[in-house]
């Protein structure tokens, strides 16, 4: 079948260039032996790393707190989409007001769902282990 051309939706690549994606894999195949957990010495047990709780409520609540964290990095990046068109002067005195007043209202509705499910905005900062917290700090303005 070699005079034939790739098969339907395939694409046909010159022989000289290598798969697109060839790379990637030894690429994650070297973070995944960077992540692995240190040696433990001899005389201690070997523990799991972290316990996985599969119980409904602790679930839920972790899903909750995921997507309540992902609203809370969307407004945050949208606040600071909207300080940069400020700042550019992009934007009308009109249109500042509404994008205030909208943000702020998100930043309540957030702030008033975590109250309800007993979370604070701080809980909301997932660890990102050696890349540090997913969130700035609340008192220190972004870069």
């Amino acid at each position: 079948m070699s005079g034939h051309g790739p098969a339907p939706g395939e694409r046909k690549r010159p022989p000289s260039a290598s798969p697109p994606l060839e790379g990637v894999g030894a690429a994650l195949g070297d973070a995944f032996r960077l992540l692995k957990a240190p040696p433990t010495p001899a005389d201690e047990p070997v523990r799991p790393a972290h316990r996985i709780r599969t119980d409904r409520e602790s679930v839920e609540e972790d899903l909750l707190k995921l997507v309540l964290t992902v609203v809370e990095l969307l407004r945050q990046l949208m606040e600071r989409q909207a300080l940069r068109r400020v700042d550019a002067g992009d934007l009308t005195d009109d249109q500042e007001e509404e994008l205030g007043a909208t943000l702020m209202a998100l930043h309540d509705t957030l702030s008033d769902l975590c109250v309800e499910h007993g979370f604070t905005l701080q809980d909301l900062n997932l660890d990102l282990g050696p890349l540090g917290p997913l969130l700035p700090p609340a008192d220190r303005e972004p870069e």
